[in-house]
């Protein structure tokens, strides 16, 4: 009797980040929109639009400040890259640059198709995430809390700046900021981080690895909020929201990539603008 073979599994976007298969050989090469659209080079490019209408908007919006507004995780990178000996606006567009280089120089024996059909499918389904998470997360706190969900718990739940203007095109550019720097900041780096941490150090499961980094890195997601100078007031309703919210988004991180989660959370929070501000 001869023994069965398992059926292959499809990687998830943090399987394929790593450059391993369920097997633990090489990925196999993505073909189809689902396993394309949750490589890295599908993300860089889709992420590329975002990183353009924020900085660009933000310096239309700014022009006339003394003092620029911008996304928290915005500034955290930029310190970040000061410390490093990187200031300035083109120091990102040189660090982008070079992260493109080295996404195409990864996968380029993948021989990735870009089929421009595709990135148009990551808008619309990004929209789509963008509307369920509207109204399951905010119903689901709503039932928690007697309905205990002001307009303005929603809208800081997307993460953006509380100490913002009420200027709708204001809070339009944060909303585009809040999708791709919070995004790389809270998911690729921390979820990301220790999801490969949990597997490659501490030996996890893979289930058990995207268990511990989703809601490690929701709970963080969440916390950060409270802290600094331009905290919000602590509320158990807000945290919840906020904390359920990022761990939609580490979710659809860990299983749709980057660059559906990175929009998705843009387009929440250019709803959410559109519809309280």
């Amino acid at each position: 009797m001869s023994a069965s073979t398992p059926s292959p599994r499809s990687p998830s976007a943090a399987d394929t980040a790593a450059g391993t298969s369920t097997a633990g050989g090489p990925a196999p090469v993505p073909r189809t929109y689902l396993a394309l659209t949750r490589t890295a080079t599908y993300s860089f490019f889709a992420a590329l639009p975002l990183l353009v209408l924020y900085e660009v908007g933000a310096l239309l919006v700014n022009a006339d400040r003394a003092f620029a507004i911008r996304v928290g995780a915005d500034v955290w990178v930029k310190q970040f890259l000061a410390r490093l000996g990187a200031t300035g606006h083109l120091a990102l567009a040189a660090v982008v640059v070079v992260i493109g280089i080295a996404v195409v120089v990864w996968e380029r024996k993948k021989r990735l198709p870009l089929r421009p059909r595709y990135f148009a499918g990551m808008l619309v389904e990004s929209t789509v995430w963008g509307v369920l998470l509207a109204y399951l997360i905010s119903g689901a706190v709503g039932a928690l809390f007697n309905g205990a969900l002001a307009a303005e718990g929603l809208r800081a739940a997307g993460g953006l700046a509380q100490a913002a203007p009420p200027g709708k095109a204001t809070m339009l550019v944060l909303s585009l900021g809040a999708g791709l720097y919070e995004e790389l900041v809270f998911r690729v780096i921390l979820v990301g981080g220790l999801y490969l941490l949990a597997r490659r150090v501490l030996g996890l499961e893979r289930t058990a690895a995207y268990l511990g980094a989703a809601l490690i890195g929701a709970f963080l997601f969440s916390a950060v909020h409270y802290t600094g100078p331009y905290a919000y007031p602590l509320e158990l309703s807000s945290f919840t929201f906020r904390f359920l919210f990022g761990l939609a988004l580490n979710a659809l991180f860990l299983v749709r990539g980057f660059g559906i989660a990175a929009w998705t959370h843009a387009l929440y929070d250019v709803m959410v603008v559109g519809i309280w501000s």
